[in-house]
């Protein structure tokens, strides 16, 4: 058999065009109409199909009616259908939410997680019931993750991306100081001496000590003392709150714990960089209706969670932990 390019190679496909209007119509005239081109043209074309095809494809009848061959009859419905699958794959396909059945798949951490997925999920239950979330950790090769598909977006403080790469700001964030609500601390102005004389728990992910807060101090000239170190921020309160520790944590984080875990919050009594979380998808899927949509679910649940007050954003390479 040969090659499908091969046999295309060496065909006009205008002329499935014409074939379509001339087995549609029967009628040289009227399918020269149909297509737009004159009556000359029609039967150019399909003398150029007679040739093509080695066969006469149609033949006079009736009243100067056009009668298809055997070998026409078995090549309209094929034609037909591949004008049709060719002009639905060229149109932008619509996106409909109601009855989509897909997943996307976001990386990002804990905060985004937080802030941006319960928010999220119930909008997509509500507008997309068949529509799955799939969320994972922000891999180190991001970019690559979104060029690959293998992640739709992400949601991750500002970052290099390297090129291919959009962003859209979502939110501002600032951090506060958390501590139970019958913690000494939890009355009178916190300064920067009581803070410091205070025993403290540091939310370290990575497995590093130390964080921005203790950079902060050394600049002032101060220093804290970590008592507790914890891997993973879901523990964090539920600590804090049985003990006389403290965490300076990001201020929704202290929000969505406060009235659950009882945690009541101070400003930090030192200068802290703020962060911020962006959307980043990839220029592969930026004209993609249904990318295009769950972006749009996104930006909304964050329009929804916006900071009353802008933050100082960390440098570009900078990803802040929850707490610190």
């Amino acid at each position: 058999m040969s090659d499908v390019h091969d046999v295309l190679g060496a065909l006009d496909l205008n002329l499935l065009r014409s074939l379509d209007a001339l087995l549609t119509e029967r009628h040289v005239t009227r399918a020269a109409a149909r297509l737009g081109v004159t009556q000359s043209a029609a039967s150019h074309a399909l003398a150029r199909l007679r040739e093509e095809v080695g066969d006469l494809l149609l033949v006079r009848g009736p009243g100067g009616s056009l009668l298809p061959t055997p070998r026409a009859e078995q090549l309209g419905p094929v034609v037909r259908r591949a004008l049709s699958d060719i002009a639905a794959a060229w149109r932008e396909q619509e996106f409909v939410p109601g009855s989509a059945r897909r997943t996307f798949t976001i990386g990002a951490g804990d905060f985004a997680e937080l802030v941006l997925l319960p928010a999220l999920a119930a909008r997509l239950a509500a507008t997309a019931p068949s529509v799955d979330l799939f969320v994972r950790v922000v891999p180190p090769e991001a970019t690559a993750a979104l060029a690959s598909g293998q992640l739709d977006v992400v949601l991750a403080p500002t970052r290099d991306l390297g090129s291919g790469c959009f962003q859209r700001h979502l939110l501002d964030e600032v951090f506060t100081v958390a501590m139970r609500g019958g913690h000494a601390a939890a009355t009178g102005k916190l300064t920067l001496d009581r803070y410091c004389a205070l025993d403290h728990l540091l939310i370290a992910p990575r497995g590093s000590p130390g964080g921005f807060v203790d950079d902060a101090l050394a600049k002032v000239g101060r220093k804290r003392r970590v008592a507790v170190t914890v891997p993973h921020f879901l523990i964090a309160p539920h600590v804090v709150a049985a003990t006389e520790l403290v965490m300076t944590v990001a201020s929704r984080v202290a929000t969505a714990f406060g009235k659950s875990h009882g945690l009541v919050t101070r400003p930090p009594p030192l200068e802290l960089p703020g962060f911020v979380i962006n959307l980043i998808w990839h220029e592969r899927t930026q004209s993609d209706p249904a990318q295009r949509w769950f972006r749009e679910q996104i930006i909304a649940c964050a329009g929804r969670s916006r900071a009353r007050g802008g933050a100082r954003p960390l440098p570009p390479d900078a990803l802040p932990e929850l707490a610190q």
